[in-house]
């Protein structure tokens, strides 16, 4: 065994092959430039954590690995916040700040920018990414929606009735056109053999979809729907390409973003082949704002989370969550991430320090470091690090002081990205939004077709009361909805993971771009 820190940092990090640079390692006020403390490529689809306070790094550290796996050809998905991560696209510019850390960790620093497509839900910030509401699947709209186990199993049931019945759920206005069919006396009867709906839960779920449209998810619901292929292309010179996806301007839909990104790692895991061991990952996934997708979930939603999350390492994915203590992702999900960067912590509440001894708990034993008294003392770009070696042997625990980033560490400007975005390889196939029909409208033709012919050259008035049920019933569906020209057929209902009722076929493979 090691006896001294020198003879631990050496076995620990010492190891041979491609691997991703952190930094110098901190014993007390001393460092030690070599070897540097470092994740193995190979060991990157094991899923981490990068955690840490509000202005500790959390950032720079996802930008520091995000250029390394790109360099290396690994194609990297990050979500950004604040606008910080844009300046990925761009090199960085030398300051002392830079050069003294720089020098400190004994490390050249070259400035370097990194291919990167921006994407956007609602396309103001990056090319507009669609998802269909069938593809969602109950379980991951009813977090967008906030409902409860209830109002779920009741989505649920819907779900159902349109995939027995042909119905393609694309966009909102389709859910919506089959929520009040079912509610209605006409659907009532379609709707006995899977039970029944109180329309008290029907009102909850249309208020719901009113408040989730007025916040803009209409652009978003609808087709070309995005094809997780795409997160996968590379660039010309053999790198991988960063997508970005720029959520400035929905800050405050956290439901939404969250529960988006979910829905591209489940659609990963159905889409992609079984992989096994890898030289280097298919794809790092980065999940920022981590806790947004754990807030409020039910059982059924966090068992399929850390479902995705366990088995997602066979498809050469790796999954990264970002958040502020490892206590904001739950504990069967936290088990499955294998790396770890933990930045400082702070101790000013009874909170923050029951947070604080959770984190603690978190990371291996180590005889060289109080860890409640590192993580509190760390400066910015400081993170307590440990990882698995080539071996898949979790590494030291090891206090690092970070190389600092080769990219711009500032969000480009307005003209800087509107640039970038009308350059853009997605454009083409994403940049127009297409009407299909689906439930909506076949729905609404279903019901005149079943209406009752008039009698005779001129049909008589209705009775006292209004027109048929049927009638009355498709009038409504294209009254309320209105009609849609020149529709194809809607493709098949599938979903991913969560809440699937058949299996999602597979999809071709797409280009590599740039």
């Amino acid at each position: 065994m090691p006896e001294t820190f020198a003879e631990s940092l050496a076995a620990g990090y010492g190891f041979s092959g491609t691997a991703l640079t952190l930094g110098a390692a901190l014993e007390g006020g001393r460092l030690h430039p070599e070897p540097k403390v470092r994740l193995p490529l190979a060991m990157m689809n094991r899923h981490g954590l990068i955690a840490g306070a509000t202005g500790t790094g959390k950032t720079k550290t996802l930008q520091l690995l995000t250029e390394q796996l790109v360099a290396a050809g690994v194609p990297v998905f990050v979500a950004d916040l604040k606008g910080d991560l844009s300046g990925l696209a761009m090199p960085g510019q030398a300051s002392d700040r830079v050069t003294q850390r720089a020098s400190d960790v004994g490390w050249t620093w070259t400035p370097a920018g990194f291919p990167v497509e921006f994407v956007s839900l609602t396309g103001g910030s990056g090319v507009q990414l669609r998802a269909t509401v069938a593809s969602f699947g109950p379980l991951l709209l009813a977090k967008v929606l906030g409902l409860n186990e209830t109002q779920t199993s009741v989505l649920t049931l819907v779900f159902k009735f349109c995939d027995d019945q042909g119905l393609p759920l694309l966009d909102l206005s389709d859910l919506r056109a089959v929520l009040q069919f079912l509610s209605s006396d006409t659907g009532k009867s379609a709707l006995a053999q899977y039970g029944g709906m109180a329309p008290a839960t029907v009102g909850v779920l249309l208020r719901s979809m009113v408040e989730l449209e007025s916040q803009g998810a209409d652009r978003f619901f609808g087709e070309p729907e995005f094809d997780v292929h795409d997160l996968l292309a590379t660039a010309r010179d053999g790198r991988g390409i960063i997508t970005c996806l720029e959520l400035t301007d929905v800050q405050d839909k956290p439901r939404l973003f969250s529960t988006f990104l979910m829905w591209l790692l489940a659609e990963l895991y159905h889409t992609l082949p079984e992989a096994g061991d890898l030289d280097q990952p298919k794809l790092v996934f980065f999940f920022d704002e981590a806790h947004l997708l754990f807030s409020d979930a039910s059982r059924a939603f966090l068992e399929q989370v850390e479902q995705v999350v366990r088995l997602i390492r066979s498809k050469g994915v790796g999954v990264y969550f970002v958040t502020q203590t490892p206590k904001d992702v739950p504990a069967d999900v936290l088990a499955q991430l294998g790396n770890r960067v933990q930045h400082a912590l702070r101790a000013h509440t009874p909170d923050d320090e029951t947070a604080l001894r959770a984190a603690v708990r978190t990371f291996p034993k180590t005889a060289f470091y109080d860890l409640a008294e590192t993580l509190t003392s760390l400066g910015i770009g400081e993170a307590v690090v440990t990882g698995l070696d080539p071996r898949g042997v979790p590494t030291p625990v090891v206090a690092t002081r970070m190389i600092p980033p080769a990219s711009r560490m500032a969000p480009l400007t307005p003209e800087e990205l509107q640039a970038d975005i009308r350059q853009s390889d997605l454009l083409a196939e994403y940049g127009k939004a297409v009407d299909r029909e689906s439930a909506r409208e076949m729905l609404a033709a279903r019901l005149t077709r079943a209406a009752p012919p008039a009698s005779g050259p001129a049909a008589p008035p209705p009775p006292k009361g209004g027109a048929s049920t049927g009638a009355r019933i498709g009038a409504a569906v294209l009254g309320a909805l209105g009609t849609t020209v020149a529709r194809s057929l809607g493709r098949e209902l599938v979903r991913g993971v969560f809440g699937m009722l058949g299996g999602k076929p597979p999809r071709g493979t797409r280009r590599t771009r740039w």
